[in-house]
């Protein structure tokens, strides 16, 4: 009868005292392959082409960080200004990632897929099917941004690196329908990354984890900056909150 192993994994192993990535020597690779293209093999199982390095590298490039007002960079400064270390302070801020910052992109890679032409349902069928569940179309939509900026240099770089495909073109039409609705909607961050994944064929399911990736660097960088400028412990001042509970009773 044969033992079941604790775990099973096709990603890496040792070999001869080397540790190897689908098959690909570390030792050879540390010096010779850029880290986005590392971070591609691992999660995509396969190495890049120059082109699709290069539209990789520019996802996690322009994703590393947002400034310090979103909610992942506020919970790990002030998760490391209570006295926590680095690792808990980052892994607080990693936490703070859900629908609305930075959690999207899988679930917008599931929806592009499922309306898409020409398999999908198209353009229309998803406004309207999103509409009467109440529901927002993940992946657009921006508090700051009527354009996003980050999306207009992705679509840019996607057409010179030839990722400029039916799913891009697909989520243009889906802005311009919503548009229709009078407010505007932009293709966000977390939109524009989903249907590039997309187009490099890959699965839904690595879609946090990139966003995870590319914003881990910025939050590192914000609890050594909050640990290097500013004193323990943040605490909001009583002008920054208003009370509107009971007054005091007997």
């Amino acid at each position: 009868m044969t033992m079941t192993r604790a775990y099973r994994t096709a990603i890496t192993t040792h070999i001869d005292g080397k540790p190897y990535v689908y098959g690909y020597d570390l030792t050879k690779l540390a010096g010779e392959a850029s880290f986005a293209k590392s971070i591609y093999l691992i999660v995509k199982g396969e190495m890049p082409d120059k082109n699709a390095e290069a539209m990789f590298e520019a996802i996690l490039t322009i994703a590393i960080d947002h400034g310090v007002e979103p909610a992942s960079v506020v919970a790990a400064r002030n998760i490391y200004s209570g006295g926590s270390p680095v690792q808990a302070a980052v892994a607080g801020g990693i936490l703070a990632f859900g629908e609305y910052h930075g959690g999207a992109i899988e679930g917008a890679m599931e929806t592009f897929k499922t309306y898409c032409p020409p398999a999908g349902l198209g353009v229309k069928k998803l406004v309207e099917d999103f509409s009467k569940a109440g529901k927002r179309v993940l992946g657009f939509g921006h508090r700051i941004y009527e354009v996003d900026p980050r999306t207009q240099r992705l679509i840019e770089l996607a057409r010179k690196y030839g990722f400029y495909g039916k799913y891009v073109k697909f989520t243009k039409e889906v802005e311009e329908e919503l548009a229709k609705g009078g407010k505007k909607l932009p293709l966000n961050i977390d939109g524009i990354i989903a249907v590039l994944l997309l187009e490099m064929d890959f699965n839904p399911k690595v879609g946090k984890g990139i966003f995870i990736i590319a914003r881990v660097p910025g939050l590192v960088a914000h609890v050594v900056e909050e640990a290097l400028r500013e004193k323990p412990v943040r605490r909001l001042s009583e002008e920054d909150v208003e009370y509107d509970g009971p007054r005091p009773r007997k």
